[in-house]
């Protein structure tokens, strides 16, 4: 995964949640699989306890059972996303998707719908791999922050949404790139030539832009077509004058220019 961990400061948004444990914390030993019905007072503290010392997965499942053996307690809803929150933490982010989306399929106008599409959000950016892969998983969590901008803009997983997606889009321009270069060292101009205008047009403000710009300046000019390579050479020049690309793509004018 291309992006550092922030285990620590997620953890704390949960947790800052109103989550008293519920008395009767009950021993551990005694609850040794999901399907020994418990009370749920017993059920809610023994999850809590193992979410406490780090056992997710065990949480996860304690937390699920709390739902599924009393779904009407007032425990069931926060159990739900603790359940979720605990598969996030045990790195297993398909189930913490899935439970996050159940958590807001019954419950979509809760005060802590936020949190469930910030994790929803987080467990597709967690799965990032670097541009030589498939990004489908960056475009879904790009799409889930989104969404979490756009229905919550003034939640406090906002912020830091807005910069996830600036480096979620940091990492799809960067998979672009890498694809028109592979059709440009094959002169496949064309092609090249459409995914740099997509870094331009669609990620104009990543770190790729100057790069995408000369390269269509490259390619603009293998194809034939001085104008248009003209148009991005002055675009460089604009934007990124003191850039090492603006300087490639001047001396490739130059070269090309009715006077070189």
């Amino acid at each position: 995964m291309f992006i550092g961990k922030t285990r620590a400061a997620f953890a704390a948004a949960l947790l800052a949640l109103p989550l008293a444990a519920c008395a009767g914390g009950g021993d551990d030993k005694a609850i040794d699989t999901a399907y020994v019905a418990r009370d749920v007072n017993t059920l809610y503290a023994l999850g809590k306890d193992r979410a406490d010392a780090g056992d997710w997965g065990r949480a996860a499942v304690i937390f699920s059972e709390v739902e599924r053996q009393h779904p009407y307690s007032i425990w069931a809803r926060r159990a739900q996303l603790m359940s979720a929150f605990s598969h996030y933490m045990d790195r297993d982010y398909p189930e913490a998707v899935s439970a996050a989306q159940r958590f807001l399929s019954i419950h979509p106008g809760n005060k802590d719908a936020p949190y469930a599409h910030y994790l929803i959000a987080m467990s597709y950016y967690r799965q990032i791999e670097d541009i030589s892969r498939d990004q489908k998983i960056t475009s879904q969590a790009r799409d889930a922050f989104g969404e979490l901008i756009r229905r919550y803009p003034n939640s406090r997983y906002a912020a830091d949404a807005r910069l996830k997606v600036d480096l979620v889009n940091d990492q799809l321009a960067g998979k672009e790139m890498e694809v028109g270069r592979f059709y440009q060292d094959n002169r496949r101009w064309l092609a090249a030539s459409i995914r740099f205008r997509k870094v331009v047009d669609e990620y104009e403000t990543t770190s790729h832009t100057p790069e995408a710009l000369h390269r269509l300046v490259e390619s603009y000019l293998a194809l034939g077509i001085p104008l248009e390579a003209q148009k991005a050479a002055a675009a460089l020049s604009t934007n990124f004058p003191d850039s090492k690309w603006y300087e490639r793509s001047y001396a490739l004018m130059q070269e090309h220019s009715p006077q070189g």
